[in-house]
C-alpha cells in the first residue's frame, strides 16, 4: 500500500482503537498504538518507497509532529496551575529535573548507552511519555531506532506503573485528592494518568489530570533549555549558533490563548483531535521505518534504565509528595 494512504489510515485506526473502552482501560493512547501498527505494516509491506513517499514520511515526522505539539497546547491553561497550588508546580519541576538528570547520567556514565537513547528515555519518563520523546527527538535529530527504543521502554513501564497505583493507594495512607496529585506527578502518559486516577476515584482523577497536564506544559521550557545546552556544547567546537525549536513558542502561545479566551467546546475538541491525529501520523511514520532487529540490537540496558526510572518515580515520587503535599 502507498505510504501516502497507509500513514493516515494507521493514525486513524490507532485513534479509533484507543477509544475502545477495553483498550482505554489499559491506558493505551493513540501514539504508542500508532507506532506498533506502523512497525507491523513496515514489516509486511515489501514495496520500496518512492521518492514522493519518502518525502511525505519525512514531512509527517517533522512538520506534522511540530504541528501536533503546537495544537496540544490548546489542551492546557494557566488556570489549571492555580487550581492545585504552587506546591504541585514545584513538585512537577523537581520530578522532571530528578528523573531526567539521573536517567541521563546513569544511562551514559554507567550503562554506556548512546547519549540520544539516554536522553530520550529519560525525557519520556520524566515528562509525558511518547509525546516528550518525539519533541526531544526534534532537538537531538536522533536516529529512528533510538526513538523507537525509547518509546517502547517508556510505554512498557508507564503501563506497568498505571496498574500499580490502585494497589499502592490501599497502603499509602493518603487522601484521594493527594493521591491524585501523586499519580499526576509520576505517571508517564496522560492517558495512563486518567486510567489510574479513575481507578482510585473522582477526586483523584481530577487532580491527576491537572497535575499531569502541568507536567506536560513544562515540556516547552524543557525543550528550550535542552536545545540551548546541546547547541552550546556542540557550538563551542564548531562555532555554531543556538538552534531554537520555534514550535515550542507555538505550544506556549496555544496554551496562552486557551487561558485568556473562552474557546467554544466544539473548537477545542477539534483542535485536540487534530493534535492527536498529527502526532499519531508522526508515530506511524516512525514505526514503518523501524525493524524489530533494531530494538533487539539495543539490548537490555535501555530496559534496565527505564526500570530504574520507573522505581524512582514510584518510590521517590511518593516521598516527594509526602513532603510537599498535605496528605
Amino acid at each position: 500500500m502507498n505510504l501516502l494512504i497507509a500513514l493516515p489510515c494507521i493514525a486513524l485506526s490507532a485513534t479509533l482503537i484507543a477509544k475502545i473502552p477495553a483498550v482505554a482501560q489499559f491506558g493505551l493512547s493513540a501514539l504508542p498504538l500508532a507506532i506498533v501498527i506502523g512497525i507491523v505494516f513496515g514489516h509486511l509491506n515489501r514495496q520500496t518507497p518512492t521518492e514522493r513517499e519518502v518525502t511525505f514520511t519525512r514531512f509527517c515526522q517533522q512538520k506534522l509532529l511540530r504541528a501536533g505539539i503546537i495544537l496540544f497546547g490548546f489542551s492546557l491553561s494557566f488556570q489549571q496551575i492555580l487550581s492545585v497550588g504552587w506546591q504541585a508546580l514545584l513538585l512537577d519541576a523537581i520530578v522532571i529535573s530528578m528523573i531526567f538528570g539521573i536517567g541521563t547520567f546513569v544511562g551514559v556514565r554507567y550503562f554506556k548507552l548512546h547519549r540520544d537513547v539516554a536522553i530520550l528515555t529519560s525525557a519520556g519518563s520524566a515528562i509525558c511519555g511518547a509525546a516528550a520523546v518525539l519533541a526531544t527527538e526534534s532537538v537531538l535529530k536522533a536516529r529512528q531506532q533510538h526513538v523507537t527504543v525509547a518509546v517502547a521502554t517508556v510505554v512498557l513501564f508507564g503501563t506497568l506503573a498505571m496498574f500499580s497505583y490502585p494497589l499502592i493507594y490501599q497502603f499509602a495512607g493518603m487522601s484521594e485528592q493527594a493521591f491524585g496529585i501523586y499519580i499526576g506527578s509520576t505517571v508517564h502518559e496522560v492517558a495512563q494518568a486518567v486510567a489510574a486516577g479513575e481507578a482510585v476515584g473522582g477526586s483523584a482523577l481530577q487532580n491527576a489530570v491537572v497535575v499531569k497536564l502541568i507536567r506536560v506544559m513544562m515540556l516547552a521550557p524543557f525543550i528550550l533549555m535542552l536545545s540551548t545546552v546541546l547547541t552550546r556544547r556542540s557550538g563551542e567546537a564548531a562555532g555554531g549558533k543556538i538552534t531554537i525549536p520555534w514550535f515550542v513558542f507555538g505550544f506556549i502561545a496555544a496554551a496562552g490563548i486557551n487561558s485568556l479566551v473562552a474557546l467554544p467546546t466544539e473548537l477545542l475538541g477539534s483542535l485536540q483531535m487534530a493534535s492527536q491525529f498529527s502526532l499519531a501520523i508522526a508515530m506511524a511514520a516512525l514505526g514503518t521505518q523501524t525493524q524489530w532487529k533494531t530494538i533487539r540490537q539495543a539490548g537490555s540496558k535501555p530496559l534496565i534504565l527505564s526500570l530504574i526510572l520507573f522505581l524512582l518515580l514510584i518510590v521517590g515520587g511518593f516521598y516527594l509528595n509526602q513532603w510537599l503535599i498535605p496528605v
